[in-house]
């Protein structure tokens, strides 16, 4: 069965998590959800295993917290990308919701000749 194209819209209504894609066999490898972070709320450590990720910030602001230390600043129109096997948190340091769309795929490899 092949993915079939599909609509979502991101209406924000206080849900802190919402899971907009599945995987298979909704899609080919992608999964994708939408977040919102209060003020001085945190997602919780975590990693995508094998999967590479994408984080687009829509609204607010905030840190994207590596393990070992290191920071990277989140706003909106922002996009971070992050490895796979890489520890991290998302931190809304903002005075309003931090709200985002992440995004995660299998890592493909390419062919080899």
């Amino acid at each position: 069965m092949n993915p079939l194209p599909l609509v979502f819209h991101l209406d924000f209504d206080g849900t802190p998590y919402r899971r907009l894609l599945s995987g298979p066999p909704e899609t080919s490898a992608m999964k994708a959800g939408a977040v919102e972070l209060g003020p001085g709320e945190t997602v919780g450590e975590h990693t995508t295993e094998g999967r590479e990720e994408c984080v687009v910030v829509l609204e607010g602001e905030g840190r994207f917290l590596l393990a070992g230390g290191a920071e990277l600043p989140l706003r909106a129109g922002t996009l971070v990308y992050c490895p796979p096997e890489t520890t991290h948190n998302v931190l809304n340091t903002g005075q309003v919701p931090l709200r985002y769309v992440y995004i995660v795929a299998k890592v493909c490899l390419p062919d080899e000749d």
